[in-house]
């Protein structure tokens, strides 16, 4: 499922998606808050430039934000559903969701950003 080569493994892991060999990350925890979005320039394997244009990744806002209402809607349904909890706490469980979830929504949608436009190339960094 996560074989190299594939998308969802460099979506999942925040590899490099030209290679696949390095985090695109400095840190590699998104629960280090102050470096959730601090990315390396260049992946030092194959030297992909993960920032293509200039303001590349303002295109992952609206990925994050697609994110976001899944997450919002999936949690809604849970508590009130499931659970079967009142419209308020429906609501509360809503908001707690996305905190809690915010630094790795916040990731996943850079990786998937990058990924619509990056293609895995097996010899990449073979040079």
């Amino acid at each position: 499922m996560l074989k190299k080569g594939s998308k969802l493994n460099s979506i999942l892991t925040g590899s490099c998606p030209k290679c696949q060999k390095e985090s695109m990350y400095e840190d590699k925890n998104p629960l280090h808050l102050s470096k959730v979005l601090k990315m390396n320039e260049n992946c030092s394997h194959c030297g992909f430039k993960y920032q293509i244009e200039p303001s590349f990744f303002y295109g992952a806002m609206y990925v994050s934000y697609g994110l976001n209402v899944a997450v919002g809607i999936a949690a809604f349904i849970v508590s009130f559903v499931f659970f079967g909890a009142t419209i308020e706490q429906a609501f509360i469980a809503i908001i707690l969701t996305l905190v809690v979830l915010f630094p790795f929504v916040l990731r996943l949608s850079r990786n998937l950003y990058i990924n619509m436009f990056v293609s895995y190339d097996p010899k990449a960094g073979q040079e």
